[in-house]
């Protein structure tokens, strides 16, 4: 019954087991506010998933990147991937919105369907802690908005993509569906 009542709990309260924290690479361990809630989410729900991280903007020339971004996301999900977008106003002002706002547009112009974070700082002085150890383990800093981080199974960085890439792209396709072949350790 004890056992019961603490599944039950972790479910109420999204609380994940210890053994999945233990586990956890120290890239992924962070929690972020949820875009649409702001509730807080782990980013070692993600763990062994193949991810591709990128830092989004409503109001920018690459913004219709959402549509293949979600294209990518549905064609590969259920094989073991994962977009994470981050609403960032880091570059040219491009992202304004409060973050009901960015949700609202998210859903109803791309019917963005990826786990989305609240809106937070991804360069300068101060990125947030992810996207600085992004940073740190590439030495690449986001140059604009759309910039994206490519992470295997193992929670460890392979590549990075400059806004003019599509998500779509086969650069970045290929490496999707190799990091997808592999097994995490």
């Amino acid at each position: 019954m004890n056992c019961l009542l603490g599944l039950f709990a972790l479910f109420l309260f999204g609380l994940q087991p210890a053994n999945a924290m233990n586990n956890c690479s120290p890239l992924l361990s962070h929690t972020f506010p949820r875009l649409q809630d702001e509730a807080p989410q782990s980013l070692c729900q993600y763990q062994g998933k193949v991810i591709l991280v990128v830092n989004t903007a409503s109001f920018c020339g690459f913004t219709s990147q959402y549509e293949g971004l979600e294209k990518i996301y549905a064609k590969y999900k259920d094989q073991g991937f994962v977009v994470l977008g981050f609403p960032s106003n880091d570059f040219g002002q491009q992202e304004p919105g409060s973050n009901k706002e960015i949700a609202d547009f998210c859903k109803n112009t791309y019917d963005v369907k990826f786990p989305m974070f609240a809106k937070s700082a991804v360069s300068g002085s101060s990125p947030n802690p992810f996207f600085k150890m992004l940073i740190a383990k590439t030495g690449t800093t986001p140059k604009w908005n759309f910039y994206k981080y490519l992470i295997d199974r193992n929670g460890n960085v392979v590549d990075s993509f400059g806004s003019m890439t599509k998500p779509t792209s086969s650069s970045i396709t290929g490496q999707i569906e190799k990091l997808l072949g592999e097994k995490a350790q």
